[in-house]
């Protein structure tokens, strides 16, 4: 469980100025202590997250000669003065912010605040080499078992396929889908996101509603990926295969890439074209299913140099435990899970647990 944030220290006694950052806080999702006199605040100065010093105070602040320390702002409200700006460098500030108009980098700061220090999660994108190869099973599996180790997203990126939600059962779970998060506007806290995602098995689900939009917004997949690696020790994208602007997106934003493929010629053929689109480097390898059919993995991997991180038969059982709604991996063994546990070693290394 994630250790409750600190709170951000308010340093003023304007009223309307503190309504104004008392609000910004409860959109940043936080809950601020608050100094009145410069006495108080040095009480907190040394331990708070972040500091913002009213316009009010930043002079009498100053001739206190606080020690100095990062993430301490000065706000002010309408037009600010000139001698304010002298007054924030001697405590320090590493900018003075104007409300109205510095808002939403205020809720940025504060809801970075309420997301906590924690380290970012690696993002791990699944991308079918061609159809009907298993991909977004795979992904399934893949969120199920880092779930055993962090708390773990996983995001259906692609309109046209067969849903994570469903492949993980869990389109009959309450939640906010992509539909709603596209409508949003500014800055998703982390916290936010996970508490308003369908969850089950530690693993939580970012999928489409049943009236699926025709395309995913660029602002909004950044976002939300973004508060994702914030909020969570390891994001998994199931990618779809035809290019766009906001697939590629997904791809640079990945720390790894698995393309799976099964070992027959018609499916290694086309993976070689989904390749090329491919980040280059360690960090995409392949994942690769079927028995013999005439071309080894280590005959695939070379014609498509890339590493092959697994290797897996076909899972018996596989469609019953989808439709019984547990996920594909209805225990820790078999070939799926194995590959998926092989697959998650890899990407993860000894990242300990979050």
């Amino acid at each position: 469980m994630d250790a409750p944030a600190a709170s951000p220290l308010l340093v003023t006694d304007d009223d309307l100025l503190l309504a104004d950052l008392v609000r910004l806080s409860a959109a940043a999702g936080v809950t601020p202590a608050v100094a009145r006199t410069s006495g108080e605040a040095l009480l907190g100065w040394a331990t708070a997250p972040v500091v913002l010093v009213g316009a009010d105070c930043v002079e009498g602040l100053a001739q206190c000669a606080p020690p100095r320390r990062a993430r301490v702002h000065v706000v002010g409200r309408g037009a600010l003065p000139d001698e304010l700006f002298r007054h924030a460098v001697g405590v320090g500030a590493e900018a003075v912010a104007g409300l109205p108009a510095s808002e939403s980098w205020l809720v940025g700061l504060l809801t970075d605040v309420g997301d906590g220090a924690r380290p970012a999660g690696v993002t791990i994108g699944v991308i079918g080499g061609a159809g009907g190869v298993g991909a977004t099973v795979f992904a399934a599996a893949l969120a199920q078992v880092c779930a055993r180790r962090t708390r773990t997203l996983a995001v259906d990126a692609d309109v046209l396929g067969a849903g994570l939600d469903r492949v993980l059962g869990l389109e009959q779970v309450e939640g906010v889908r992509w539909d709603a998060l596209q409508r949003a506007s500014g800055r998703l806290s982390a916290r936010a996101l996970r508490e308003a995602l369908p969850e089950k098995g530690g693993v939580s689900v970012l999928a489409w509603s049943a009236d699926r939009a025709s395309s995913l917004d660029p602002s909004a997949v950044r976002e939300t990926l973004s508060a994702g690696r914030r909020g969570f020790g390891v994001v998994v994208v199931d990618v779809p295969r035809h290019p766009d602007p906001v697939v590629e997106e997904l791809l640079a934003r990945c720390d790894h890439v698995l393309v799976v493929s099964t070992l027959t010629v018609p499916a290694v053929a086309a993976t070689a074209r989904i390749a090329r689109r491919l980040p280059s480097g360690p960090r995409t390898s392949l994942i690769l299913r079927g028995g013999a059919a005439g071309v080894t993995p280590r005959e695939v991997g070379r014609l498509l140099d890339l590493p092959v991180a697994a290797v897996m038969t076909d899972q018996r059982g596989l469609d019953e435990a989808v439709s019984l709604g547990v996920g594909p991996l209805r225990s820790g063994r078999g070939p799926l899970a194995r590959a998926a546990a092989t697959a998650a070693d890899r990407a993860l290394g000894n990242r300990a647990a979050a």
